[in-house]
């Protein structure tokens, strides 16, 4: 390695670099250091001579160590294993924000690809990437303060518990065996909410005793999404987790494929008493059943059992087909590569705003843009609509724009710093629309921003997809809130509860947006207040039983959680319940 500036000044010899020292002949040295008795004149000359040959290894010296130890462009690895990833240096950057990252990228992906065609390998180049999103998350290099907002919630010891009773174990041989019944189910909507049919599917199947035909995904009319179960969801696991409970069948069998199938919609809330009732008996004669809307159709109170089996499909046996999940994971491990991350699932589509009956807020503009669509597509419409819009707004009906989403992060303590993921799709109105959460937290990153070129190629158009890549880096989050509630938000809710309870802010938009009015406020206070009207709501175990209705998969506990010391850790869990339905 070359010498500092300052060592070099308190060297009291000439450092001459090896090459020059090797190109000298070894007579050429012997004469340099031998002093031969000659002549007066002679010994002049040869004194003459030395003196050159001393000035010009001076200066060779000199203009060699500034060329090896002060250029930094210097052909030697500063350090173990670095090679020409220096080349891409941030130390100058002390912060990148989402819109500056992308011109970044553009500039070293193009770097990359004329300069090191043959040089990088796709891990490097992944390297690369991700020491930019990890400088950027630092704003300079070095240790991040540990922030009380990622402080994760007391989980009060519950893990997840899923042992099925003795007489649904004797019942599983019979199901299994039988090949005359089968079930069909055809599941609409979004990726969220086919999952959620999904799940029910499995068990209304269980309930019959029959098998299950893979789900056919209907054709989605806001997205046109064509995707088929084995697109977003891994079949060979599928089956395999479900063996011993329902069996899983990838179509019908010859002997069924002419048969006309019974057709059925169930009521909202169906018990399983009532579908045994109404479809037992002819599924037995005919031997196919079709059913078609599913989505909230079975109750959410159901036996013991049944409520595990739930747990069991929604949280082990729906994983996501291998390449979303490969892809996933990698943007996940991008986002935490240096420290923890914030998922925000933000709903400000368009598709949004008109099913719940709110407005963006935005400008005039944008409002008559969502005004108009409802009246020409009345079916979309959702929400109540007998209220107006401020009544939505401030019953907690609407979704967060994003001044009001800042607020509440700069309420509950995270640092401007934090690096946040945002999933969810295009939000009316574009990208600026999310500038004051950008110009807050300028780490702001999305699946385009953090994907390498082609890597999201095969999953354009696709909005499931897309959106089940959004689950998993949301899922894998340090810290995660939505701006709304929704399929998603539920799932991911449920999902997180169940790995251990990793903190979720469900946002008390009923209570808190009252104090977002009033302008007396100081932001310590509002602070304060914000973070009481929070402190039950950050992701801490609550009791499905405490009221009806809640979904199992959203609340796991009793059925599919338990802990060691229930008589112990019940009482504080019912307390948490109560304040978190307030």
């Amino acid at each position: 390695m070359a010498k500092s500036k300052n060592n070099a000044k308190k060297l009291s010899f000439i450092s001459v670099p090896s090459q020059i020292i090797n190109s000298i002949s070894s007579s050429s040295l012997q004469s340099l250091l031998e002093s031969p008795k000659k002549s007066s004149r002679t010994s002049i000359f040869t004194r003459k001579s030395t003196l050159l040959w001393f000035l010009t290894l001076f200066l060779v010296g000199f203009f060699g160590m500034f060329k090896y130890g002060f250029n930094f462009d210097t052909p030697f690895p500063q350090k173990l294993c670095s090679t020409t990833h220096q080349k891409f240096s941030l130390s100058n950057h002390h912060s990148i924000s989402n819109l500056g990252v992308n011109l970044l990228l553009q500039k070293e992906r193009k770097t990359l690809k004329n300069d090191h065609k043959d040089e990088f390998s796709k891990h490097e180049k992944e390297q690369v990437f991700v020491s930019h999103v990890e400088l950027g998350a630092k704003g300079s290099i070095g240790f991040e303060k540990k922030s009380d907002f990622w402080k994760q919630p007391n989980g009060l010891g519950y893990k997840p518990c899923l042992s099925f009773s003795r007489d649904y174990r004797k019942q599983n041989e019979e199901i299994l065996k039988d090949r005359k019944k089968y079930l069909m189910v055809v599941v609409s909507g979004g990726m969220n909410q086919q999952r959620n049919q999904i799940v029910d599917a499995v068990v209304i199947a269980r309930i019959l005793g029959a098998a299950l035909v893979v789900p056919v995904l209907q054709v989605n009319v806001i997205w046109g999404d064509e995707s088929e179960f084995g697109d977003i969801f891994d079949l060979k696991h599928f089956k395999k987790i479900l063996e011993n409970d329902v069996r899983v069948v990838s179509a019908l069998p010859s002997t069924h494929i002419m048969t006309r199938p019974v057709e059925g919609r169930p009521p909202l809330h169906a018990t399983p008493s009532w579908i045994r009732t109404r479809y037992l008996k002819r599924l037995n004669r005919e031997g196919v059943l079709l059913l078609r809307g599913l989505d909230s159709r079975l109750s959410k109170d159901l036996p013991s059992d049944l409520q595990k089996l739930r747990c069991k499909v929604a949280f082990n046996a729906l994983k996501f087909a291998k390449p979303i999940e490969e892809l996933g994971n990698k943007i996940a491990e991008r986002m935490k590569s240096k420290g923890p991350y914030l998922a925000l699932h933000l709903r400000m589509e368009k598709d949004v705003w008109v099913r719940t009956g709110c407005l963006p807020g935005l400008s005039s503009e944008f409002d008559d843009i969502i005004n108009n669509e409802r009246i020409q597509r009345p079916e979309l419409l959702t929400a109540k609509s007998n209220m107006t819009y401020h009544q939505r707004k401030m019953a907690g009906l609407c979704p967060l724009n994003a001044i009001e989403v800042t607020r509440l992060l700069k309420a509950l303590g995270a640092p401007n710093d934090a690096k946040i993921y945002w999933a969810g799709g295009k939000p009316l109105g574009g990208k600026e629309t999310l500038l004051p959460l950008i110009k807050e937290f300028p780490h702001f990153y999305n699946k385009e921003d953090l994907a390498l070129p082609g890597e999201l190629q095969p999953f354009v158009k696709k909005a499931s997809l897309m959106a089940a890549i959004d689950y998993i880096v949301s899922e894998k989050s340090d810290v995660f809130m939505p701006s709304h509630g929704g399929n998603m938000g539920r799932a991911i809710q449920g999902h997180r509860a169940f790995i251990g309870h990793k903190k979720y802010i469900t946002p008390n938009k009923r209570h808190m947006l009252p104090y977002f009015q009033n302008s007396s406020l100081s932001e310590e206070e509002f602070s304060r207040i914000i973070k009481k009207l929070h402190k039950d709501s950050l992701g801490q175990p609550g009791l499905r039983t405490h009221k009806n209705g809640r979904d199992v998969t959203k609340y796991p506990i009793p059925e599919c959680m338990c802990n060691a010391m229930p008589h112990i850790l019940n009482s504080d869990l019912h307390i948490k319940t109560k304040a978190s339905d307030t």
